[in-house]
């Protein structure tokens, strides 16, 4: 179910709903209850009796679906315009990102870091800022735009992006990394401290050979990105660029994290994502 889609429809038939009660039905039905009082001897400054103000309240009565409508209406707005240019959340599907956001993390995201864009088009009709090189971010995948992924933005229009032998290089300058936990035959996953831009953060690494070795230059509107988890991540390397137009936000805190229906959901790990 495409979620965005079905709000903006729901919150337009409830408002539609509502203006055409304002331009069409309300006339009539106040003519009625003119009517109405004219037949029952109620002049204006008389207080009608119950049996007589239960008549006028039954003719003053919204069809139910422009009642449901009305009533609906400011909700689904509210939701539509916080969603779609404040904040939204999101779940952690896998653990492509780790160890910087664990499976089943709810993440909140930042939707106007990026700029203004319209609900469903996703459209940018007010640019703010750009992604930065570090950053977090949220996007349509561009294989099927239906889903939302999540990775590291590394590289930015312009950029020569090299990954050989597990070694990442930016414009053909070697990443800086500093070892946190080698491999073992225990844990053949490694943790290393990476600098990418004005961002320090965690990566993974396993001792097993290099998926890909390969050179690529970053279109013009379109961003390289990498999973934190370098040896499970389905990113650039092998699918490419992130059109901007598929940018949805920028990541920036957990708030929760829930395992399932059978476990409570934990605050303890709320925190801010680097």
């Amino acid at each position: 179910m495409d979620f965005p889609l079905v709000l903006v429809v729901l919150t337009f038939a409830c408002g539609l709903g509502w203006l055409l009660d304002v331009l069409v039905f309300q006339k009539p039905r106040k003519q009625k209850i003119s009517e109405m009082r004219t037949k029952l001897g109620i002049k204006a400054t008389d207080t009608p009796s119950s049996e007589q103000q239960e008549v006028l309240d039954k003719l003053a009565r919204e069809p139910y679906l422009i009642e449901l409508g009305k009533s609906f209406f400011p909700v689904f707005f509210v939701v539509l315009v916080v969603r779609s240019f404040v904040a939204e959340p999101f779940q952690i599907p896998s653990g492509s990102m780790l160890p910087t956001l664990k499976v089943n993390d709810f993440i909140l995201v930042n939707k106007f870091e990026y700029g203004l864009r319209l609900p469903v088009a996703g459209t940018k009709v007010v640019p703010y800022k750009d992604p930065a090189r570090g950053d977090v971010m949220v996007f349509k995948f561009p294989n099927n735009p239906k889903i939302n992924f999540i990775k590291r933005v590394v590289g930015l229009p312009g950029d020569r992006i090299t990954y050989k032998d597990k070694q990442l290089f930016i414009n053909d300058k070697l990443v800086e990394e500093t070892l946190i936990q080698p491999p073992s035959l225990q844990n053949r996953m490694g943790s290393y401290t990476e600098q990418l831009g004005e961002v320090s953060h965690q990566i993974y690494k396993a001792s097993s050979m290099a998926r890909v070795n390969k050179t690529w230059t970053v279109p013009e509107g379109h961003y390289f990105v990498m999973g934190d988890n370098r040896d499970n991540s389905n990113d650039s390397r092998f699918w490419g660029f992130v059109p901007d137009e598929l940018v949805v936000g920028k990541a920036f805190a957990v708030w929760m994290h829930w395992e399932g229906i059978f476990n409570l959901p934990s605050f303890s790990e709320s925190r801010w994502i680097e």
